[in-house]
């Protein structure tokens, strides 16, 4: 008989007193053998005397930032399955059991939550707007697809969280998990999950517009990380093509008249296909260190069973 996978349930919080002990209370309902762990960051308010009364083992993060948060409590917390989710009340804890079992039944390495909602108030429109627009991004880049990338709701394996170095500070944690999972070719999925408006009183961390920036900039810095040849090359086709469009009338008067007059532009567009070469020669060598980190990562990966086989 196999044993049972063991299962944390891993919170992280700021300032969510009012939400908290209806979190913790809810995840312990539906998944009575599991360990609540909430982490709090920084909070103002009573979030951490609620959370212990509410039956959860509280931890403390001092950085600032959700993507902080997430590295510590991967860092600390051992177990077989993961179930992260924000501490704000807006997930429906009765999703979780079915994504575990979904876990398990197919060896997945990351369900991820798709939000629905028929609350106007729960998902503002500039949020879903970003949530497509980033998610469409990664898509194209990574060339595969999740429909909800910025979900806060993911039960994850364990070999998935031990070999994923995080690197974000804030609310772009979502997009650097799912990337990870995209990079490795593991096994995913989504699952549909209600998604609630915040309960009165309590209000999100969450800004549009600075923290869609910063989701977009991450973005860019895993695609260049992750996938240097085509970064790289994108940009050495850029210059290589400005150089050309420079050097044609250049080259025109040449063949005509045998001589150069425009100097600066010849120059210009000697300068700009010589750049194009090096972003194509450092396209070369980082994307030589990146399947090295990559195999690494792989290997930290393989190094524990997959959900479902033997202890989790």
């Amino acid at each position: 008989m196999k044993p049972t996978p063991t299962v944390a349930v891993l919170v992280p919080c700021c300032n969510e007193a009012k939400t908290i002990t209806t979190v913790v209370a809810d995840f312990r309902r539906v998944l009575p053998e599991a360990t609540v762990y909430v982490y709090d960051n920084n909070s103002s308010d009573t979030t951490v005397e609620t959370a212990q009364r509410a039956g959860a083992v509280v931890r403390s993060e001092a950085l600032q930032g959700k993507g902080n948060v997430v590295r510590r409590m991967f860092a600390d917390v051992d177990a077989d399955i993961y179930v992260l989710v924000d501490g704000d009340d807006t997930y429906d804890a009765g999703a979780a059991p079915r994504m575990i079992d979904a876990m398990l039944g197919m060896r997945l390495d990351l369900v991820n939550g798709l939000r629905t909602s028929s609350e106007a108030a729960s998902y503002r429109s500039g949020h879903r707007f970003g949530n497509a627009l980033l998610t469409r991004i990664v898509g194209i880049l990574f060339r595969q697809h999740f429909d909800d990338m910025l979900s806060g709701y993911k039960v994850l394996s364990r070999r998935f969280v031990k070999s994923m170095p995080v690197l974000s500070a804030g609310f772009e944690i979502e997009t650097e998990i799912i990337i990870h999972a995209l990079e490795m070719r593991m096994p995913t999925a989504e699952t549909r999950t209600i998604y609630r408006s915040r309960p009165a009183g309590s209000a999100s961390k969450l800004n549009t517009v600075s923290d869609g920036l910063r989701i977009l900039f991450t973005i860019a810095r895993l695609f260049s990380t992750e996938k240097p040849m085509q970064f790289f090359s994108s940009i050495a086709a850029l210059f290589a093509g400005s150089s050309i469009v420079l050097a044609i009338p250049v080259f025109g008067e040449y063949l005509s008249t045998g001589l150069v007059p425009r100097f600066p532009t010849a120059i210009l567009a000697t300068g700009l296909m010589l750049t194009a070469f090096l972003s194509m020669t450092c396209g070369v060598i980082l994307d030589s260190v990146c399947r090295g980190r990559r195999e690494f990562k792989r290997l930290a990966y393989l190094g524990f069973a997959p959900p479902g086989a033997g202890g989790g």
